[in-house]
């Protein structure tokens, strides 16, 4: 029967891995998400690992040849219990495959997601009842909504459970 398992990678191998064990056939899921990135005080958003050195590959122990990954490129080990390899349990690979978004990405957070521009409430805190705009979200959950403070609008961090939607 197949099912999940995990793959721990070489640093920075996740694609040269993935890349190799679609080549030999295997079902491989690299979950990734957007991450923030700084260099020469310019910040973006790019594409990165979930779990960085590890991905997932489905299969049957039973039917296909799994001891060939242990000596796949970019690939430094198996997650096994003893000489056999460990299954992931039942759901987990699916749950977060269902969080990715139309890019196929994983979407982190609460499940509520703005666009910028958006009009949201801020819940809880010395700014609850704030009526502001959001931004934009960095990958520590936590959200930056602009609000109008002392006659100017302000940038302002929260995280993400303090602010709801407005309207």
């Amino acid at each position: 029967m197949k099912r999940w398992y995990v793959i721990n990678t070489h640093v920075q191998g996740e694609n040269k891995a993935v890349f190799h064990l679609q080549r030999q056939g295997f079902d491989v899921y690299l979950p990734r998400y957007l991450k923030k990135r700084s260099h020469a005080r310019k910040i973006d958003w790019a594409p990165a690992p979930m779990f960085p050195r590890y991905l997932f590959v489905s299969l049957d122990p039973e039917q296909n040849q799994w001891r060939a990954i242990r000596s796949t490129v970019g690939v430094y080990q198996f997650i096994c219990q003893g000489d056999q390899p460990t299954p992931v349990p039942a759901g987990i690979v699916e749950e977060i495959q269902g969080c990715e978004n139309e890019r196929g990405l994983v979407t982190l957070g609460l499940g509520q997601s703005f666009r910028r521009g958006d009009k949201v409430r801020v819940m809880s805190g010395p700014l609850a009842d704030q009526i502001g705009i959001f931004d934009c979200a960095d990958d520590q959950q936590r959200v930056f909504v602009l609000l109008d403070l002392l006659g100017r609008q302000v940038k302002v961090r929260l995280t993400q459970e303090a602010v709801a939607a407005h309207g």
